[in-house]
C-alpha cells in the first residue's frame, strides 16, 4: 500500500460538529476503511492545519476518492500528498545516481 499525508482544516461547520460530537473523528476513520484505505496515524496540530493524518491506500484513485468524499461534506478542507519512507527514498537515490549533464 502507498502512504499519503492528508492535512485538514475544519470549516466553521466542521468545528461546530466536532465540538458537539468529538467521536465523529473515529467514525470518519471507519468510513475511510470502508472506502479501502486505513488511517495509520492521526494528530491534532496547531497552526495552519487542524489535523495531520497518515493514510495507507492501495492506489492514487482510491485516495482521490477519499479526499473528494471528505471534502464534499463541507466540514473540512483537505490537502493530500503522496509520501514515502526515508529508507525507500534513500534506496531510490542510491539505485539511480545522477548522470553527468543531468540538471
Amino acid at each position: 500500500m502507498a502512504t499519503y499525508v492528508m492535512l485538514s482544516t475544519l470549516t466553521d461547520e466542521g468545528r461546530k460538529t466536532l465540538k458537539e460530537r468529538p467521536e465523529r473523528l473515529n467514525a470518519v476513520n471507519k468510513e475511510i476503511e470502508e472506502m479501502g484505505a486505513r488511517v495509520t496515524a492521526q494528530y491534532a496540530v496547531l497552526g495552519g492545519y487542524d489535523f495531520v493524518n497518515i493514510i495507507e491506500a492501495p492506489t492514487n484513485e482510491i485516495m482521490a476518492r477519499i479526499s473528494m468524499e471528505l471534502g464534499s461534506r463541507g466540514t473540512i478542507k483537505v490537502t493530500t500528498f503522496p509520501a514515502m519512507a526515508i529508507s525507500q527514498f534513500v534506496e531510490l537515490m542510491q539505485a539511480n545516481p545522477p548522470r553527468a549533464g543531468d540538471a
